[in-house]
């Protein structure tokens, strides 16, 4: 993401809340008063969203002094940022920066956790984000899980070829789907979403460079994965798990022996993290 492709999408964020004023700050504040303020964290987490935020206040004249850089941890209570400038235009960035900065500080605290839960496991292992985002803040959502050790996996539907439970149904068969893909030359990479083991290693033989297995289960899984030993297929293939993954069975699924862990969890349950502006002085 180019730093004009951000500048562009903040500056609609911004619009969106201005763009019939600030009928409370206009009508309390004069425009010739300056203050200081501090952006704070009222709980432990990552903090991702400093250089969206360098970009946020710029536009609206308003010095930005960050105190931390992204991808860093912070304790409850700890200060992220100094802002300082009119006081009218600090009150009018307010709620739009705290939406994206706690947004994807959210989604980086939860990515770390889960990847920290899984390499616990299974070192190595890559925890991954799917397509599962919010329209629009994508972008935002796959840095915050990049920020921290996360796996991006893909930012859109021209990125590589995975074949889902929908293409198969249209396709006719993994073999045929796969075959088809490869024909087509448009992409490097293929994945195939399979939800039985006979698929799974159809789609291995069909040369598959990953293979997702989709609402599996750890047990389910685990025996698949022993599968492939015995049939010395285990080698030619990465394996990603996914399906209903949370903070709480993700340890499971690492145990497992998959290469990756996808999961929506991180942009779609997370909370966003709770961060708010305080201002500490008229200058």
């Amino acid at each position: 993401m180019s730093d004009s492709e951000t500048r562009e999408d903040i500056t609609r964020m911004i619009q969106e809340d201005l763009w019939a004023g600030d009928v409370t700050t206009e009508s309390l504040i004069d425009e010739n008063i300056e203050a200081r303020a501090e952006i704070i964290t009222t709980q432990p987490g990552y903090i991702v969203g400093v250089s969206e935020m360098l970009i946020l206040f710029e536009e609206l004249g308003v010095k930005f002094r960050p105190k931390i850089a992204d991808g860093d941890k912070v304790e409850e209570g700890g200060v992220i940022a100094e802002v300082e400038g009119p006081a009218n235009n600090i009150l009018k960035s307010e709620r739009v920066a705290l939406n994206l900065l706690s947004k994807m500080s959210g989604v980086a605290t939860a990515t770390r956790e889960m990847a920290e839960r899984a390499e616990s496991a299974n070192e190595g292992v890559k925890v991954a984000a799917t397509r599962k985002t919010t329209p629009l803040l994508r972008k935002f959502e796959k840095r915050a899980v990049k920020a921290v050790g996360g796996e991006p996996h893909r930012y859109n539907l021209g990125d590589f070829i995975l074949i889902k439970d929908n293409h198969l149904k249209l396709a006719g068969s993994v073999n045929e789907a796969v075959e088809r893909a490869k024909e087509s030359e448009l992409s490097e990479k293929i994945e195939v979403e399979v939800t039985e083991e006979q698929e799974l290693i159809e789609a291995i033989k069909a040369g598959a460079d990953i293979v997702m297995l989709d609402n599996f289960g750890p047990e389910k899984m685990k025996e698949a994965v022993e599968t492939l030993k015995d049939l010395e297929l285990r080698d030619e293939v990465l394996l990603e798990a996914s399906g209903g993954i949370t903070p709480e069975n993700i340890r499971d699924y690492a145990e497992a022996g998959v290469d990756i862990i996808s999961s929506s969890y991180m942009t779609m349950g997370a909370p966003a993290l709770d961060i708010k502006l305080e201002i500490r002085e008229e200058l």
